[in-house]
Formats: structure tokens, sequence, C-alpha cells
């Protein structure tokens, strides 16, 4: 619309020069069109909102404008832009006054050019090319309407879907952190509940008994210590944290629990947070077995396979049935549930094989291939 302002300023003023030679009038016509020309360079500076700066302009456009069709009728089809500068800046009654006018004022310059009397072309024409301007600019501005309510609505989903998405990674993050300190911290101070409490119970007929316990709740509390710090730092497991790997930190926890450890198959690299999610299974299962099976021995096996790692603890406990287990009856805590949301979380599976009196197998597999593709 600038353009074509422009190229019909310069039309109607060449238009004017070549057909009246030069005359009275011809420096008035000269100096409103440059004036004209300035004043409508204004307009993108001041903006398209209609403030009282931007309508006293283009009350200024209009009325140069309407000065020089008065002197030189030529100059009527600039209306044409000043159409769509006058709908952009006004409210829409007050525009289609502005429209009015501007056609009246076409119409009338239309009718002095013609020298072969009137001519009802040139008296329809006009308000007809006004109408299509008006059509066109309110269809437009119905499509920018919607588009602006698309848009809108586009971003106010995407904000809701990120409030989500930030509200289930807090809910996710929390059950991690639940289990996490129901793997570690809390099976510690169980343990070290249990230790001292039959430290007590054999002070003072068993003391060298009595002092092995409390020697080994205080192990149990230095490692417990460590993994306090490590939540402060990055929440990685401390036996991992110091840098043996997943086979090491499971010999460390075996030699701990007093429990066989073998590796079977070609050890290969593991993600990061599928080496801590097999460690806290390690940590709480020995717990549980230490807690509730009431076992003589325990064995833990890491096999690698082609396609996934499995993790076995088995024990000679007294058993349970799984079945009530899933079902919540009588079973305690987070372990089990624990257990399976991390495995699930790798697109592992979890396996409990138990009869009561015939000792539990718990089996924990991860598959290899989707933790190399995802990198987790």
């Amino acid at each position: 619309m600038h353009l074509a302002f422009f190229l019909l300023l310069g039309a109607s003023l060449a238009r004017f020069l070549l057909r009246h030679p030069w005359e009275d009038r011809s420096p008035w016509i000269v100096a409103l069109s440059g004036a004209l020309a300035a004043l409508y360079l204004l307009g993108p500076v001041l903006g398209t909102r209609p403030t009282p700066r931007r309508i006293a302009w283009l009350v200024t456009v209009v009325a140069v404008w309407m000065l020089l069709v008065v002197l030189a009728p030529s100059f009527a089809w600039c209306a044409v832009p000043l159409f769509y500068t006058g709908m952009r800046t006004l409210p829409p009654r007050a525009a289609l006054v502005l429209v009015t006018l501007l056609t009246v004022f076409v119409v009338t310059a239309q009718v002095q050019l013609s020298d072969d009397g009137f001519d009802p072309n040139l008296v329809v024409a006009p308000p007809a090319v006004a109408a299509i301007a008006t059509a066109v600019f309110v269809h437009a501005q119905r499509q920018a309407d919607r588009q602006r309510a698309l848009i809108d609505d586009l971003i106010r989903t995407r904000r809701e879907l990120a409030a989500i998405e930030r509200r289930e990674g807090t809910l996710a993050e929390r059950q991690r952190l639940s289990m996490e300190i129901h793997d570690t911290l809390a099976q510690g101070l169980s343990s070290q509940q249990m230790l001292l409490q039959a430290a007590e119970r054999t002070w003072d007929s068993d003391p060298s008994t009595a002092r092995r316990h409390v020697r080994t709740a205080e192990s149990i509390a230095e490692r417990n210590l460590a993994e306090a710090r490590r939540f402060v730092h990055d929440l990685a497991p401390a036996d991992l944290a110091e840098g043996g790997g997943l086979e090491e930190a499971l010999r460390m926890l075996a030699g701990r629990e007093s429990t066989a450890f073998r590796v079977d198959g070609a050890p290969v690299p593991l993600p990061e947070r599928a080496q801590s999610a097999l460690l806290r299974i390690a940590q709480g299962a020995l717990a549980n077995v230490r807690e509730h099976a009431g076992a003589t021995s325990a064995a833990l096996t890491l096999t690698y396979l082609d396609d996934q790692v499995v993790l076995d603890i088995a024990d000679d406990g007294r058993g349970f049935d799984p079945a009530a287990a899933r079902d919540g009856g009588g079973v305690r805590g987070h372990g089990l549930p624990a257990m399976r949301a991390r495995v699930r979380q790798l697109g592992g599976t979890l396996t409990v094989e138990s009869t009561p009196g015939e000792g539990t197998v718990l089996s924990a597999a991860i598959p290899l291939r989707t933790n190399a593709e995802t990198g987790r």
C-alpha cells in the first residue's frame, strides 16, 4: 500500500504536469505533492495504534490530499491507499465515514475530469472500488483476528502442556527420590536399628557378639553418611561414585552383606542409569533378605547376555507368596514396587519366584539394546 500510494502520487503529478503547461497553480501542486509525500512517510514512524498523534497525522494527510484534489482532480486515485490507512487507524464507524468522504471527493474529481459530459461509470466505479477495498480489508482483518486467536490458543495449550510436563516431572522425581531414600538411607537405618537392638540384648551375656553388632551398625552408618553426601552432590550411588563400575559396586555390597557374588558372561558398558538401578535393586533385595527372610545364605549373580543384563538375588530364607506381595498383603514399605518401577523405567522386567519355606529368587532383566539406543 505504501508503494502504491507513492506510485499513484507520482503518476498523478506527472499527468498534471504533462497535460497542463506551467501555470499559476503549478508551484502549489508541486509543493503540496512534496508535502503529502513527506507527511505520508511519517506514518510508519507513528505506528498503527489510534493515538492522538496518529489521528492528527491522518487528518493532516487527508486535508492536504483534499486540497490537492480540489486544485488537480487527477490526484483523486491516491484515495485507495488512504482507504486502508484510515481503516487501520480509526474505529470502524469513523473509518466508514472517512471512506465515504474520500469516495465523494473521488467521484467529484472524476466528473470534473470528464470532457464528454456525464458518464455513469465515473459515478459508479469509485464507490465500487471503495466497497471492494473495504471488503478486502475487513476480510483480512477477520483472518488476522482468527490467526491471532489460533496462535493464542496454541501458546496457551503449549504453556498448559509445559505445566503438565513439569508437574509430571516433579511427581516422577519425587517417586524416584522416595525409592532412592528407601533403598539406601531407610534400609540402612532399619538395619542399624536391628543390629543395635540385637547388641543390647546380648550386651551382658555375649559382649563380643554385641560389639560385633555395634561395629556392623557403625559400618552401615558410615555407608549411609556417604550416601547422604552423595544425595546432596548428585544422587548417584556412593559405591558407583567411587569409580569401580557396577561389578565392583556389587562385589563391595556382597562383601558387606556376607553374600556370594559372581559375574557370568562378557561384561559390556552399561549406562549410568542402568547401573544405578541394578545396584539399588540389589541393595533393596539384600535388605529385605536381612530383615525379613531369615536366610542363612544369599547370592548375587550378574549375567550378561546378548540382548540383556540380568541381576539375580537368591536366598534360602522363609520365602513368601508373590501374589500376596503384589496385592499388598502383609508387605510393608516400597521394596518390590520400587524395584518394579526402576526396571520398568528402563524397559525391563522384574520376576519374583518364591514359595513359603523354600526361599526366594528375584531377577531383574534390563534390555541392552534399548539402553544403548536411548543412551539411558
